[in-house]
């Protein structure tokens, strides 16, 4: 085994990452594409919750209700391949990360530093999800409220 391959396979980036990246360059092109649209951008992140596993889909249904209801100036569009939802600035503030995208056990709610959730000299940025309740709602709910004042 060559040098090379061994780096590859004990330093290199997994399946699920490289999947995600190729994502993302997808998407870079996109946007660069004259006209691209909002609606384009709403119709990906549609599509992207359609191809989760049910338990991933209901979770990334509710974030995302819960999130164009909160804060309805945020632009959906996909990031890395994940829903996520964007400032007038085109910059991420929040993002769904279905527990499939890379075998983890459970979704993640992720802040971006555009997010305004500041809480003194540390604060959380990632949420894990497991289930959808009211509770989960109305946190959920005052988070994205308060990232976007």
């Amino acid at each position: 085994m060559s040098a090379k391959s061994a780096r590859t396979e004990s330093d290199g980036f997994s399946a699920e990452e490289r999947a995600a990246m190729k994502e993302r360059a997808a998407e870079l092109r996109a946007e660069g594409r004259k006209g691209a649209k909002k609606a384009d951008g709403l119709q990906a992140v549609l599509d992207r919750i359609a191809q989760m596993t049910p338990e991933d889909r209901a979770l990334a249904e509710r974030v995302h209700v819960a999130v164009t209801a909160a804060a309805p100036q945020l632009a959906p569009k996909t990031w890395y391949g994940m829903p996520a939802y964007a400032n007038e600035d085109g910059k991420i503030v929040v993002f769904f990360q279905d527990a499939g995208k890379f075998n983890y056990r459970y979704s993640t709610l992720g802040f971006q530093d555009t997010a305004n959730i500041d809480d003194g000299d540390m604060w959380p940025v990632s949420y894990a999800l497991k289930t959808w309740s009211p509770e989960v709602e109305k946190r959920v709910v005052e988070l994205v409220k308060a990232a976007v004042l």
